[in-house]
């Protein structure tokens, strides 16, 4: 029986994610002078009135981003943020003051993983591969908008079904009012076992 994965794409999405990670791209790398091109200069990152390191930034989502300013250095910004600074700051201002969170018994988790916990799965099953588009809600409940990806029916049937027992999360909040957001989930099982390339068929919407 042949596996198929069936891919919806959002190309907006995809857009906007490539033009944001070239941005952050320049940020990085384009402030380099002429004579220090060999080391890479990363500059701080003010996210929220936060301090973020670049992979927490490169993994925010474009759309949740309303401005971004990089500040001009002088001596003023360096005593402000510290030595790190000489490499440029970068302010960041989000369309939410909080993240959201997937917290259970008041600890913070993985929802990839909580979900695949909670998934029948064994080797007997084959490798399969499930990506999904989820919203969280202003109330922090979760609905999935678009299948991305998925190589087999029966796992994602019991992903679907996994999502609908799971709690809700605690919603993205700006000005204490809740701020819906979009995540995707990703899953690959069973767990530690990578997809053989050729069984992915993508289908393109």
């Amino acid at each position: 029986m042949g596996v198929v994965a069936f891919v919806v794409r959002s190309e907006y999405l995809c857009t906007m994610r490539i033009i944001f990670a070239l941005i952050v791209s320049f940020l990085v790398f384009g402030m380099n002078t002429a004579g220090a091109q060999k080391r890479s200069r990363t500059p701080v990152y003010i996210v929220n009135g936060e301090r973020m390191t670049e992979q927490q930034v490169k993994e925010i989502d474009p759309a949740d981003i309303v401005d971004n300013q990089l500040l001009a250095i002088d001596e003023q910004i360096i005593a402000k943020y510290g030595n790190e600074a000489s490499n440029g700051v970068v302010l960041i201002t989000l369309r939410y003051d909080t993240p959201a969170m997937f917290v259970v018994d008041g600890i913070e988790q993985s929802y990839s993983n909580y979900i695949a916990d909670r998934v029948k799965w064994t080797d007997t099953d084959g490798v399969a591969r499930v990506i999904i588009s989820l919203t969280v809600g202003e109330d922090g409940s979760i609905v999935a908008t678009d299948v991305l990806e998925a190589t087999d029916k029966r796992l994602l049937r019991r992903v679907q079904s996994a999502i609908e027992e799971a709690p809700r999360w605690q919603p993205a909040l700006k000005s204490g009012k809740g701020v819906a957001t979009e995540h995707l989930l990703r899953i690959t099982l069973p767990k530690g076992r990578k997809m053989p390339r050729e069984q992915v068929v993508r289908i393109r919407g």
